[in-house]
């Protein structure tokens, strides 16, 4: 049984989109997603403060290709749109080569970002809950200061991904996303 929450209580949802894009795309085919109405479900009854989308643009090499090109052109568009939603926040980390064979890529920062933000907003009191979409135990210790500042924090969850027993345990109330939810909020 969940936490009581009132209207009054005000709730920043916290997106992680390097691990909702990896659930959508494993667990549900990959849909268009109306990002608003995905964080306004997971609010109920409680006020949305801001949701704050963290993600990195994709690699882009000294000297770009066209499909490099084509992939900066595409985000930026997508972030455009996000930025143009009442009240969200787009922060963007950065993203580095670290291997050429295979390629692989490591996002950098965003884990930070997402830290710093959820930490500032709960010992300001401007929130009094917290809602996280990831998977990712780096954030227990942002995690644990904002639960000693007296907020409650949601984790919201794949079913099928991946998720830190510590951060499953870390946090005071937990939400899969469901294909019902994910169905709700697609276009």
């Amino acid at each position: 049984m969940g936490l009581a929450s009132s209207r009054h209580d005000k709730v920043a949802v916290f997106i992680d989109n390097g691990y909702l894009a990896r659930v959508l795309k494993r667990e549900f085919g990959e849909p268009r997603m109306d990002y608003l109405k995905f964080s306004e479900a997971f609010c109920r009854d409680c006020e949305r403060f801001r949701t704050y989308f963290y993600f990195c643009m994709p690699y882009q090499s000294p000297a770009p290709t066209q499909d490099e090109r084509a992939r900066i052109s595409q985000a930026q568009a997508f972030y455009y749109n996000l930025r143009r939603l009442p009240r969200f926040e787009v922060r963007l980390g950065r993203l580095i080569k670290t291997s050429s064979s295979p390629q692989r890529y490591e996002q950098k920062g965003v884990d930070v970002l997402l830290s710093v933000d959820l930490v500032r907003l709960s010992w300001s009191r401007t929130i009094d809950r917290a809602i996280l979409v990831t998977g990712d135990s780096d954030f227990i210790p942002a995690i644990q200061a904002s639960k000693d500042a007296g907020i409650i924090i949601e984790l919201c969850h794949s079913e099928g991904q991946h998720v830190s027993a510590e951060l499953f345990q870390a946090c005071d109330e937990r939400h899969p996303i469901s294909k019902a939810l994910v169905e709700s909020c697609a276009l």
